[in-house]
């Protein structure tokens, strides 16, 4: 590449953000450029992205730890999933933690000073037993604590969007994964209009939306496209981009199509049509953006920490070095992560502490969500 065309398209990324940042949106034709341009642009592309990400988020980084309230037992075929109908990859199997249990969660969410109680279930949809379980815990909590409470329970009728909402849940988790034209390739039990319906219904009641998607299932770049200007049209308050981590025993076991540099591209990408939202690097970033994760927080604003559902992510210790590292501030959405943080800061010899400014919301003192 020529010093001229470096600095055309240099030139070119700044001017995206710029229209970007005074409140156009962006065209799927400029998406599909950013992750279809030269790896040579890389950097300017992720300094658009984080002149972008700067002006909505700053230098913050909000962590959330993932865990199950009922894992397996799924009826589901989803290719990715190793807690699907056709998945023999071994993983443990249990039905909805009772009453007690999730509520000892939310006391210790609570006592940690976290904002956010997620309960994730895995399964087509709950039943109605299962929704009635799940207000009432809410009902308790929201009584004794007031935390703020995220619902990923899959598929939702409108009676029970509406029953979780009176109840008290704030937010419902529910991921697109893929776009409407290559969805039957890797699901066949369910639609995406069954998907995109349960997103409306929640919307309709007044919940807040989580929702994204897995790359690297053999999708092309219109469906990662396609995919981020329906979660912008549908106004979504955050979006967990995974990267497919291919599990044994899964139908897409063995598929290795990513690189890092493409993994970023996907995030700055994201960042500019969705440039309000809140962008989490979730599944599998450990395995596809590798030595280059760090370079993926000047585009997203947020991170799981530790474990996924039913894979290893990388050490706690080393998502904090690595933040620090960048000179971020690091802040905490759900209980796991600012008992993390908690015990980090407990262990570290004086002196050596959190490097964010005096009074700053982090290390589980003050949780708010972005």
């Amino acid at each position: 590449m020529t010093d001229s065309r470096v600095a055309a398209e240099t030139c070119s990324w700044s001017r995206m953000a710029d229209a970007v940042l005074d409140g156009e949106s962006l065209s799927a034709a400029d998406a599909r450029r950013i992750l279809q341009s030269d790896d040579g642009d890389l950097l300017a592309v992720l300094d658009a992205a984080f002149r972008v990400r700067r002006r909505h988020f700053g230098r913050t980084v909000q962590l959330y730890y993932l865990q199950n309230a009922k894992s397996g037992l799924c009826p589901e075929d989803c290719s990715y999933c190793s807690q699907s109908k056709d998945s023999t990859a071994p993983i443990d199997r249990y039905a909805m933690l009772s009453a007690d249990r999730l509520i000892d969660g939310a006391r210790r969410a609570f006592e940690n000073q976290a904002r956010t109680y997620c309960i994730v279930a895995s399964g087509r949809g709950p039943s109605d037993r299962e929704v009635d379980h799940v207000c009432q815990v809410v009902r308790d909590i929201k009584q004794q604590f007031g935390l703020h409470v995220c619902a990923c329970l899959g598929l939702l009728r409108p009676d029970q969007a509406r029953r979780l909402k009176e109840a008290g849940v704030d937010r419902v988790n529910h991921n697109l994964n893929t776009s409407e034209r290559f969805h039957d390739q890797i699901v066949s039990t369910h639609s995406f209009q069954d998907r995109l319906e349960t997103l409306q219904v929640c919307q309709d009641v007044g919940l807040e939306l989580c929702a994204g998607l897995i790359v690297g299932m053999g999708e092309q770049h219109d469906d990662v496209v396609d995919v981020a200007l329906k979660l912008a049209e549908m106004n979504v308050a955050s979006i967990p981009v995974n990267f497919l981590h291919p599990i044994e025993g899964t139908r897409l076991e063995g598929r290795e199509e990513l690189n890092p540099r493409y993994c970023l591209k996907v995030l700055a990408m994201f960042r500019m049509v969705c440039p309000a939202t809140e962008i989490r690097i979730a599944g599998g970033r450990e395995r596809n953006l590798r030595s280059l994760q760090a370079l993926g927080l000047y585009a997203a604003n947020s991170l799981f920490v530790s474990d996924y559902l039913t894979t290893a992510g990388q050490q706690a210790e080393d998502d904090f070095r690595m933040i620090e590292d960048l000179g971020f501030e690091i802040t905490a959405g759900d209980f796991e992560s600012a008992e993390l943080l908690r015990q980090r800061q407990t262990a570290l010899p004086a002196g050596a502490g959190c490097p964010s400014s005096s009074g700053d919301s982090c290390c589980g003192e003050s949780a708010e969500e972005s």
